[in-house]
């Protein structure tokens, strides 16, 4: 099944440029037949979308329970915690200085011929504050949380409950069990849910390439192209990084994780591959308690492309415009979107917002967001296919660091959906011969 949908994903991906190329050509680009055709394609990826969404609250909510109580002690949820974010800081590190030092390279917005770029106030700038950050941490209600599909909001709940649940010892058990069960439940749904991708994908590129068109690919080229490369490179950072810690197997993890990288990159949604990526990295040898923990937390701190992108999207648009920014203004700018990328989660348009945010606070003109309007969701296509690789990597070094990683399994098992609690190695809802399972411990 697995191998079936990454093929026909691939296929979705293909065909839908190609429907998109067709109808672009077809059209006039004023003419509303096309708007409409575009907008009855994009119906395919907004429901696979909502589809996933239904699935993610409850989900990091049962996954981080059990994985919580399952630690036993808040001392090793502590030192995971610490890990986690000793590497979010320095991965965020590598990936905004990773994107000054390339855009100082190569210039991409120097000598461009500005247009009338009147856009970047409908951005939601006025709520990106510290305050604004800070109170959106903590939920005022978990249901409201998950009905919004607030992650951050949701993990902060679940942290404070699996806590808890902890303390009760075995009279939570029946507890711990209904959330490892509720997990289960989710990714059978998934498994549903995943049956759709293929044509969701096609929906989305589409969509896009219908109304957009590869024109503003090849009229943007040197831009995306060089931002790109910078992706390329800080996935080879992030994949040596993780070969200090992994050894050989960093490599089985990107053929682990394939189909997840291909979900975000052609919906350009982090979320749309979260469960899948649960699913791969329990066959990878992660248990559900630390990657219940760690994905969430990443899916809010570690957003690896998303930080490139704002340093490099910032430094383009202060060249585009003339404008230089000495050394200490551009390490000043590091370390501002160093704390301003972490408040990224649940804003519209987040790493836009970010961008203008930083804009204004060095006195670059906002409106300089509209030079990126048109490729931004080629963009964010790359930049959150990086997303899903670096928190994978992050998730699997972090339990290498605790000695819990497991033999790697067959990534295209089919899953089992057994309680995570009655498998061998604590993996939830795969199919584990135990015998197999021996031989390969």
């Amino acid at each position: 099944m697995a191998r079936r949908l990454t093929f026909f994903i691939i296929i979705g991906m293909i065909a839908g440029i190609a429907l998109g190329y067709v109808l672009n050509v077809s059209y006039p680009k004023d003419d509303a037949r096309l708007a409409d055709i575009a907008d009855y394609l994009k119906l395919l990826p907004e429901v696979f979308l909502h589809l996933i969404k239904m699935i993610i609250a409850p989900l990091v909510f049962a996954t981080l329970v059990s994985g919580i109580a399952g630690m036993g002690d808040s001392a090793a949820l502590g030192r995971i915690g610490g890990r986690a974010l000793g590497w979010f800081i320095t991965a965020s590190l590598i990936s905004i200085g990773l994107g000054l030092m390339l855009v100082n390279l190569f210039k991409p917005g120097v000598g461009l011929s500005l247009a009338d770029v009147t856009a970047g106030e409908k951005l939601a700038t006025a709520d990106f504050t510290i305050r604004h950050f800070v109170l959106a941490v903590f939920p005022t209600s978990v249901l409201d949380a998950m009905a919004r599909n607030d992650v951050l909001q949701v993990l902060v709940f679940s942290l404070f409950f699996g806590v808890a649940l902890s303390a009760l010892r075995g009279r939570g058990e029946m507890i711990v069990r209904g959330c490892d069960l509720l997990a289960q439940v989710m990714l059978t749904i998934t498994d549903y849910v995943m049956r759709f991708a293929p044509f969701a994908v096609f929906g989305a590129l589409a969509s896009v390439i219908a109304t957009k068109g590869v024109k503003i690919v090849i009229t943007y080229g040197v831009f995306v192209s060089e931002f790109y490369f910078g992706l390329l490179l800080l996935w080879a950072i992030l994949f040596s990084l993780g070969f200090l810690f992994l050894g050989k197997r960093v490599g089985l993890l990107a053929r682990y994780i394939r189909e997840p990288i291909l979900l975000a990159f052609s919906t350009a949604s982090s979320e749309s591959a979260l469960p899948k990526l649960f699913e791969q990295l329990d066959r990878f040898g992660v248990p559900r308690r630390i990657s219940g923990f760690v994905l969430p937390l990443g899916y809010s701190f570690n957003l690896d492309g998303s930080m490139m992108y704002t340093s490099f999207a910032t430094m383009f648009i202060a060249q585009a415009y003339g404008i230089h920014l000495s050394a200490g203004q551009q390490i000043a700018m590091l370390l501002t979107l160093m704390v301003t990328s972490k408040g990224i989660a649940g804003v519209p348009r987040a790493s836009l917002v970010v961008i203008a945010a930083t804009l204004t606070q060095f006195g670059l003109p906002v409106e300089g967001i509209a030079l990126l309007l048109g490729v931004d969701t080629f963009l964010d296509m790359g930049r959150t296919a990086t997303n899903v690789v670096g928190n994978a990597i992050a998730t699997s070094v972090i339990t290498k660091w605790e000695g819990m990683l497991q033999p790697p399994l067959d990534p295209d098992a089919e899953p089992f959906h057994a309680p995570s609690h009655t498998a061998a190695d604590g993996r939830a809802g795969l199919n584990i011969d135990p015998e197999q399972y021996e031989e390969r411990a």
